[in-house]
């Protein structure tokens, strides 16, 4: 069968689990806006796991709160929970999932962002792989063919193993390196407006790869950060929007004020784009609804 997944920390852990457990002989890693869009041909061949429901597949699970559920039967589980991989291995709760248990705990921590500081600034196994393969840090590579390996090699011989192989030491190496980078980056290009630090990438063409948690740590007195650069081609300026994982006092719903621009997300994070013309006024907008959810 086909695994159609994201490529995250949460879609590895699925895929460990589900190749453990089923007759996975592939894994194809996409947005799920494609799924919504229907741009992915979906077959009752395919596993489709933390992405959203469709119904020619089939075996579906997801974990999110907001997720539009399917009418009728399926075949596999939904629960609102801190991870699909959490779902899948109560599902399954098989004996043979056992000695991932540590590596579903150390997800649900990782996908709800309940992590400490010391996790941001070193990170120990589990996290440090979260923060190796998470697309948003921006690593460079060929990022499908290593998280594929990643699924079978960790399933063979375990994470604390894996991590210590030449290439996965050489990406840690390189990820701390441009952690450092990064983090100068933030602190030369973000503003503090009160509570919300604003980070404008627009402008540099090559920004240092990074911990996208990073902006929390650097700017500890905001509750939010709100992160602009350009779209393809200089056409649209997109934004993201998230909610501090050390300071929770942000009451701004993100997903429902991103949807008023077009876009989504849930409550602590989201996402949109604007207009090129149009942006700066409706980045002043957002910012003061922002300071206002104080």
């Amino acid at each position: 069968m086909r695994l159609v997944t994201r490529g995250d920390l949460d879609g590895l852990t699925a895929s460990i689990l589900l190749s453990e457990m089923e007759a996975v002989d592939e894994i194809l890693l996409v947005h799920p806006q494609d799924i919504t869009d229907r741009k992915v041909a979906i077959s009752g061949n395919d596993i489709l796991a933390n992405v959203p429901y469709h119904p020619a597949a089939g075996m579906w699970f997801d974990h999110h709160a907001h997720t539009v559920m399917p009418e009728g039967a399926f075949r596999g589980a939904y629960a609102v929970a801190p991870s699909v991989a959490r779902v899948i291995y109560d599902h399954y709760a098989s004996p043979r999932l056992r000695r991932f248990s540590r590596l579903v705990d150390e997800t649900d921590r990782f996908d709800a962002a309940e992590l400490t500081r010391e996790d941001i600034t070193r990170p120990g196994e589990v996290i440090l792989l979260g923060f190796l393969i998470d697309p948003r840090t921006g690593l460079k590579g060929d990022f499908r063919a290593m998280f594929v390996s990643l699924v079978e090699r960790i399933r063979s011989r375990g994470v604390t193993a894996v991590l210590a192989d030449p290439d996965i030491q050489a990406q840690v190496a390189l990820l701390q390196e441009q952690d450092r980078q990064f983090r100068d980056f933030l602190l030369a290009r973000s503003e503090v407006h009160d509570n919300v630090v604003v980070t404008d990438y627009r402008g540099v063409d090559q920004p240092p790869a990074g911990n996208r948690f990073l902006v929390y740590e650097a700017f500890p007195q905001c509750n939010v950060s709100l992160r602009i650069q350009w779209g393809p081609d200089r056409k649209f300026v997109a934004l993201n929007i998230g909610h501090s994982i050390f300071n929770r006092t942000c009451a701004v719903d993100v997903g429902e004020l991103c949807r008023n621009y077009g876009g989504g997300g849930h409550f602590g994070a989201g996402g949109c784009v604007l207009r090129a013309f149009s942006a700066e006024l409706a980045v002043k907008v957002i910012i003061r609804k922002l300071q206002k959810g104080l």
